[in-house]
């Protein structure tokens, strides 16, 4: 049990087991710590010293000239695509990526853009793909006609492909293509701490490339809320346009902003303990008769399975009266997600439940 685990339960010990996702943790007693001690100002007048460290902070990790703190990972990936494009304008994402699929259709009513998901493996693809999207030069009438490709989306780690690590050479591939074609660039990396863990990679080289990249300190580091943007000074700027004008302008923030930057410095190191806690979750569910899972494609902090049981409404129903939280998709797929406050008897008394609730009765 790492320390982080065993912090922060000032609310009192939770009975149940929370696999949901890693967003459901509470801030560590140093973190609670840390925020009791920010100093603050005011951030929409842009003097909050800890939002301005933490902006620093993140767009150095990153490899960008700048970063703005934003409440929430949507409002960072729709302003990036609100700056990035205008109405009528369309958008390539890859299969099931969360800035269209997980998040209410924003990119529809905010941005006014048309968005074209292409084919790929595990939420991917690559440049060939990415080619055979683009728009067949027919001349200007014709060109009047279509909706002018601005920007491509890629995510890393993938959500809906389980935590999917984009390979490098895949990825520098399909931005190759990409500034070949004019295209701005956007990096989903909500989770892309983990990606980092898991391979070795530093942030800034899977986010090289990219105009703009998404981060989430709320996902994998336990931070209580926020994420940022980074990329270059200009961008930067139009984009805190649009912060202030979706609301995201939040005042003595630098409160919530130090949970986030004592999470960016002290909470990616202990991330290899969640993928670990993930494999064992994942091998346990492939040795129980109604369950189905690759553990083989589990690389990060997410498990995807399928129950071929009971419904998996029905088979989250019965875990959650065991004492096991988890979240089902559709009839037959679920997750689970290790996390910060997650044990290595958690994850053996969650095991146990799961064959008790997969047993047909």
């Amino acid at each position: 049990m790492s320390a982080a685990a065993g912090e922060g339960m000032a609310d009192g010990a939770r009975a149940m087991i929370d696999l949901r996702s890693d967003t459901v943790t509470r801030p560590t007693d140093a973190m609670r710590a840390a925020m009791a001690a920010a100093p603050v100002g005011d951030d929409c007048y842009g003097d909050d010293p800890t939002v301005l460290e933490l902006e620093r902070r993140t767009a150095a990790i990153l490899g960008k000239e700048a970063a703005v703190y934003v409440p929430t990972g949507t409002m960072s990936n729709q302003i990036a695509l609100r700056a990035h494009t205008e109405p009528g304008d369309t958008v390539l994402i890859g299969p099931g990526a969360h800035v269209w699929f997980g998040e209410a259709g924003a990119p529809s009513p905010i941005s006014g853009v048309v968005v074209r998901p292409l084919e790929g493996e595990r939420g991917m693809f690559g440049a060939a793909t990415l080619r055979a999207a683009l728009n067949v030069d027919m001349g200007p009438v014709r060109a009047r006609m279509q909706s002018p490709v601005r920007l491509v989306c890629a995510e890393n780690t993938h959500n809906g492909a389980g935590g999917a690590v984009w390979p490098l050479d895949l990825l520098r591939e399909m931005l190759a293509a990409a500034r070949e074609a004019g295209l701005a660039t956007h990096l989903d990396g909500a989770r892309l701490w983990n990606a980092t863990a898991a391979t070795g990679i530093p942030e800034a080289e899977f986010a090289e490339g990219f105009d703009t990249v998404n981060v989430c300190f709320s996902k994998a580091l336990g931070a209580p809320l926020g994420s940022a943007l980074a990329g270059p000074h200009d961008f930067i700027e139009r984009a805190r346009r649009f912060k202030q004008l979706y609301g995201g302008g939040f005042r003595q923030a630098g409160i919530v902003a130090a949970g986030a930057l004592h999470a960016l410095e002290n909470h990616r190191a202990r991330l290899p303990e969640d993928h670990a806690r993930a494999n064992t979750l994942a091998s346990g569910l492939a040795a129980i008769p109604g369950l189905e899972v690759d553990p083989g494609a589990v690389e990060t902090n997410i498990v995807r399975f399928r129950t071929t049981a009971v419904p998996a409404p029905e088979f989250a129903t019965r875990c959650r009266e065991r004492g096991v939280l988890l979240n089902a998709y559709n009839r037959a797929d679920l997750r689970v997600v290790p996390h910060l406050h997650t044990t290595d008897e958690e994850v053996e008394r969650a095991l146990d439940i799961f064959r008790e609730a997969a047993a047909r009765h």
